[in-house]
């Protein structure tokens, strides 16, 4: 039997893995924990050949973070970065961390058990996209890069100084690519804009504020 940790935080994600992983043939469920922190002191203690490992965890743990810990003192162990969240940089950090495969949770019984069994067969399963997020009049996949790593720096800073200086570029950028996510979301002002941003979680803002810097 492949036994199975689960790395989630959220009750309702942690019992919907657990009812997968029971019905299943050929996994146990292991444990679950809720911070991605603890997840390597229970390797140390206990046998683990899969684990499901949650983007966002218990106090602002990442998942992310704690993945390339474990693939560097535990390399034999799989992972599985889950989230239900669009944030479009995580499949790259994911990667980055050896993570083996990528599932968002929204996805069906069948959809998770496919990517366990492929990826204890030795195949790296990631998605070609992030889900579709409708914003306003427009969805996610209209806005570029460029606009998303801004609305990620206007999340996480205090003004459009501090958002330019995130990202290596001009106060000046920061409100044309601003001005350019207005017209085509039709929200009216930023704050009507950053509140369905974070309502939708489709930016996820993390305690690292690194940003790729982009063409701004």
């Amino acid at each position: 039997m492949i036994r199975v940790l689960i790395v989630e935080d959220q009750k309702m994600a942690q019992e919907n893995m657990e009812a997968i992983i029971r019905s299943s043939e050929g996994y146990t469920h292991e444990g679950t924990i809720s911070n991605a922190a603890d997840t390597e002191l229970f390797c140390m203690h206990r046998l683990v050949d899969l684990i499901l490992m949650d983007v966002c965890t218990a106090r602002d743990e990442s998942g992310i973070d704690a993945c390339a810990v474990i693939k560097k003192k535990f390399p034999k162990i799989k992972i599985i970065i889950v989230t239900s969240m669009a944030e479009h940089t995580f499949i790259e950090k994911a990667k980055s961390a050896m993570a083996d495969s990528f599932w968002y949770k929204d996805a069906s019984r069948g959809e998770l058990l496919g990517v366990m069994d492929r990826t204890m067969a030795g195949e790296h399963i990631f998605p070609d996209k992030t889900p579709e997020v409708r914003l306003g009049l427009t969805t996610s996949y209209e806005l570029t890069h460029s606009e998303l790593d801004v609305l990620r720096a206007l999340m996480q800073s205090t003004g459009d100084e501090d958002a330019a200086e995130m990202l290596g570029c001009t106060k000046a950028n920061i409100r044309w690519h601003l001005g350019k996510i207005l017209d085509k979301t039709g929200y009216r002002t930023r704050m009507e804009l950053l509140i369905a941003v974070a309502q939708k979680n489709l930016i996820i803002v993390t305690p690292d504020k690194a940003l790729d810097e982009d063409n701004y």
